[in-house]
């Protein structure tokens, strides 16, 4: 008998349609050891699962019962035989969250209907969470009744074997088993009596006769609602920009308000410290199915997360001090070959053109060749010092026309111009493939701002040569 179930599944969906299929082909499942099948009969199409863990099983068609009591957006679940660990639930397409924010070609990276979907997105997590989870009987959850202490603990044990120690990030074991202690202790003051559905993020949700369904919530428990949140705001390869994600932060704020006694202070004081515990499980699941089991899938996200881990810190101080965690982050931060990691470069010379603050220190080479230029600009006028545009940057029409008047600044920039192109001749006859131009001024915002984006435009006219443009500074702001 097939391994994978498919004979199984053939039988169960001839019991249930009294007709045999013509057709079982396989879909993928990530990193799952499920296996799904598309199945069908003229028109008429399923899908079809093989799991052999019963007891997960189990959890999966008990919450999708009770989920689509409630009216909450899941497959409907079609037969089941828990015996031989198969069940049929309704075909959603192929269409995810996650398909629709990286479809090449589409209008605007983040056009306002990607916005209303994960607006839609968070409204949906907010009423499986809060009314989905309001009277379930959590004994039945897999593998555990709640995302308590012991949970955590194996998604940072997760993190540590699973990616430290595949990386070969240095870390004390004790100092690192202290701060887990720690962040347990803190996390667990949170309000943790709603449902924690575990993996909401992009690829979980299908986008099916224009709604969002929820799919894999078989690990759901009882637990925090910020978990989940930055689950979906925090999804590596989605890459949402900090301002959108902090706005569908406060977007979901209000919708789950409305649904439960929440204050968005107590809220937001374990925000962070729970993103971070998701973002080291992803970590860990990247390591693993990544770098472990050779799945390039789960190896592209880590330079993402890399990102989204900067992003996180430079945030400010955390409410919780963790500083062999925080050492460790930074070593992750650092890591010029994890930022490579399932890198697929372009042939020919890019040129990495930044913005950053003196205060937060020099940027870091990622392409690992060193040199390049770094040009201060605290000797240009500062816009910063007047009220007018204290509040703007550097790609602000004001500040521009501000800065752009100014002799000392044309000057500064035309000598910048002839220094990058001499290097960039010399770069492209010797077949390199890198080299950094960063701007650096007192708060990251107005004047390297400016600078970055005119060489940046400037560059941009070469056939030559590809620009990568980052705002250090800017990244971290709403």
């Amino acid at each position: 008998m097939a391994a994978d179930g498919t004979i199984r599944l053939q039988e169960l969906y001839r019991q249930w349609s009294g007709e045999p299929a013509e057709e079982m082909v396989p879909i993928s499942a990530d990193g799952s050891v499920r296996r799904y099948f598309r199945i069908s009969r003229g028109e008429l199409t399923v899908i079809g699962a093989f799991n052999p863990d019963r007891k997960e099983n189990r959890a999966f068609l008990n919450l999708s019962a009770h989920f689509h009591r409630h009216g909450l957006p899941v497959p409907e679940i079609y037969a089941s035989d828990l015996d031989r660990h198969i069940y049929l639930q309704q075909d959603l397409g192929d269409v995810t969250l996650y398909s629709l924010v990286s479809t090449p070609g589409r209008e605007g990276k983040f056009s306002e209907r990607l916005v209303d979907l994960y607006r839609r997105a968070l409204e949906t997590l907010a009423r499986f969470q809060i009314v989905g989870g309001g009277d379930l009987d959590y004994s039945g959850c897999y593998p555990r009744p709640a995302f308590d202490r012991q949970s955590m603990r194996w998604d940072l044990n997760y993190f540590k074997y699973h990616f430290l120690k595949l990386v070969d990030i240095p870390f004390e074991e004790q100092a690192l088993e202290a701060d887990f202690d720690t962040l347990i202790d803190f996390l667990t003051e949170a309000d943790s009596n709603h449902f924690l559905y575990r993996d909401f993020q992009s690829r979980n949700l299908m986008w099916h006769r224009e709604r969002l369904y929820g799919i894999d919530y078989q690990g759901g428990r009882k637990g925090a609602l910020q978990y989940d949140v930055a689950s979906l705001l925090l999804d590596a390869k989605a890459d949402l920009p900090w301002w959108l994600r902090n706005q569908l932060l406060d977007h979901y704020l209000g919708v789950a308000g409305n649904l439960t006694s929440l204050q968005p202070e107590t809220f937001l004081r374990f925000y962070r410290p729970y993103a971070l515990l998701r973002l080291m499980q992803a970590f860990g699941a990247y390591g693993y199915r990544g770098l472990h089991q050779g799945k390039s899938h789960f190896v592209a996200s880590i330079p993402y997360a890399l990102g989204t881990l900067e992003g996180l810190l430079a945030q400010g101080a955390l409410q919780v001090r963790l500083p062999a965690l925080s050492e460790v982050w930074q070593r992750m931060i650092g890591s010029d070959s994890l930022h490579r990691k399932g890198e697929k470069r372009k042939p020919g010379l890019t040129v990495h053109v930044k913005s950053f603050s003196y205060k937060q220190g020099l940027p870091r080479d990622r392409t690992g060749h060193g040199g390049g230029f770094v040009f201060d600009c605290r000797i240009l006028p500062n816009p910063g010092r007047h009220s007018a545009y204290a509040h703007l940057t550097g790609k602000d029409g004001e500040v521009i026309r501000y800065l752009g008047k100014d002799e000392d600044v044309q000057r500064f920039l035309q000598h910048t111009e002839d220094l990058v192109g001499q290097a960039v001749n010399h770069h492209l006859g010797r077949n390199f493939t890198d080299l950094t131009v960063a701007f650096g001024c007192t708060g990251g915002r107005h004047r390297s701002v400016f600078c970055a984006e005119r060489l940046a435009a400037h560059l941009r006219s070469r056939k030559d040569l590809q620009v990568d443009l980052h705002h250090r500074e800017l990244a971290a702001l709403p």
